[in-house]
């Protein structure tokens, strides 16, 4: 991922001699918060560079979610420990030091500084604690609760080619039993409706063609300023703020909040795609009651047919938790059969992973590693013979796609049914303008792509 310093209101400072590097892990709602780190760097004038060997702060934006999670952040900081020079300094932010800041110190003790999450935008304050002469010991800027004033003239974007994720809120206040994001998020806080509109000018200015909306629950926005259907009323007002940007894509949704105007907004708007990711985790009720999450697997059955009959190209995506604790085989075999009944677009599926501190820690963790892994793989061979199917439905159509990337005669791109990094990708027999909307005639479907050509007709 590359940063770039987007305008803002304030002016720059000078530029320092203090040049850095940046690293973000994980989901994009971590990239969003490395932007705005980066773009606080910017206005207190330090210099970004590409190589970390030049860099005279080194700092990596952290994962812990889950175990793997947290096992690549380990492995991306003790890489950039081993190579770090006299004179360098490391810092690490993000999640895992607010989470766990004991086990980052013992576990790579060339660590300088930590920041948490819930105060990302204090890193000037920081890097200048860091960068004192009479420094002793790491600067560790830890803090249970959010600053009163979170930086609100920073924008929460992260652009990425021609798209762009806006952060619409942060944390969660999900009761989830497996799920370690309110531990380390908190409570669900909603952006000002009026920023995240400026937010979007600010992109759709900088001729992005895709905004996609980010949060732990995007479905929950706007119920902590007192707005009733946040989301929809959020992507109603985006429809006038920029209706130059062709696509507005909404993610993580939460099963159950999924409202009719919702649901209506998205049918009768044509910027906002045909899109939604949805995780369910699971489809046996009793499976849904352990993890404490939402049980009424009918409601998913109206809403996914209602969703359908309003939007008959809506793509649907999800995600299963497989080997929760207590899931019997039975319980893993009515998972198989309701994705084969719903057959979603697109599906990932995770294995359990005990999280210390969560309510689900308390349950012992009784599926075999070796059963988790065989259930996941049944379940992915099954989404797999699903998604060929519909793939293969779309070839002779023509899909607008979306170009990012180009070379040795062949151009890459999305459709409006896949989310960057996530879904699926189409390649195109000719090399296409990176960053445009072409009509694309599709040739070839495999289990996740698919092949096309461009459209002259």
């Amino acid at each position: 991922v590359s940063f770039r310093v987007l305008p803002c209101p304030m002016k720059p400072k000078p530029k320092s001699s203090v040049s850095y590097h940046i690293l973000s892990l994980g989901c994009a709602k971590n990239t969003v918060d490395a932007q705005g780190m980066v773009t606080l760097l910017a206005r207190a004038g330090y210099r970004p560079t590409d190589n970390p060997r030049r860099a005279d702060l080194l700092i990596i934006n952290t994962c812990c979610f889950i175990e793997p999670a947290r096992e690549e952040s380990l492995s991306a900081l003790r890489e950039l420990a081993a190579a770090k020079r006299p004179g360098q300094f490391l810092l690490v932010a993000g999640c895992w030091p607010q989470r766990d800041p004991q086990a980052i110190l013992e576990a790579v003790p060339e660590v300088d500084g930590l920041l948490g999450t819930r105060h990302w935008t204090d890193i000037v304050a920081v890097v200048r604690e860091l960068l004192r002469p009479d420094r002793q010991g790491p600067v560790v800027h830890v803090f249970p609760a959010p600053p009163a004033d979170d930086a609100p003239d920073v924008p929460r974007v992260a652009v990425q080619g021609a798209s762009a994720y806006i952060k619409i809120a942060d944390g969660c206040s999900r009761p989830c039993a497996f799920c370690a994001i309110p531990l380390i998020k908190g409570p669900a806080v909603s952006r000002p409706l009026e920023r995240v509109l400026e937010d979007a000018a600010l992109l759709a200015a900088q001729g992005v063609k895709e905004i996609i909306l980010i949060a732990q629950d995007t479905t929950t926005y706007g119920r902590d300023l007192g707005l009733e259907d946040g989301l929809a009323t959020l992507l109603e007002r985006l429809e006038e703020r920029v209706p130059q940007v062709p696509w507005i894509r909404v993610m993580y949704a939460f099963p159950g909040a999924v409202t009719p105007r919702l649901i209506e907004i998205m049918a009768r708007h044509p910027q906002v795609l045909p899109y939604l990711d949805i995780p369910l985790q699971h489809a046996h009720p009793e499976v849904l009651r352990r993890m404490r999450r939402p049980a009424d697997v009918d409601w998913v059955r109206r809403t996914v047919a209602t969703m359908r009959e309003r939007m008959p190209e809506i793509a649907i995506r999800t995600t299963f938790i497989v080997g929760y604790p207590g899931e019997t085989e039975e319980e893993f075999v009515a998972l198989l059969d309701f994705v084969e009944e719903m057959a979603f677009d697109r599906v990932g599926v995770f294995t359990y992973s005990h999280e210390a501190d969560t309510p689900a820690a308390a349950l012992p963790d009784d599926v075999p590693p070796e059963v988790k892994e065989e259930r996941r793989a049944r379940l992915m061979q099954l989404q797999q013979e699903i998604s060929l199917a519909k793939n293969r439905a779309l070839v002779g159509r023509i899909l607008d796609v979306l170009i990012e990337g180009r070379g040795d005669g062949i151009s890459v791109g999305r459709t409006y049914r896949d989310a960057p990094e996530i879904d699926g990708l189409v390649l195109i027999e000719e090399e296409l303008p990176v960053g445009e909307l072409v009509p694309v005639r599709i040739t070839e479907a495999l289990e996740y792509d698919l092949y096309g050509v461009r459209s002259r007709g």
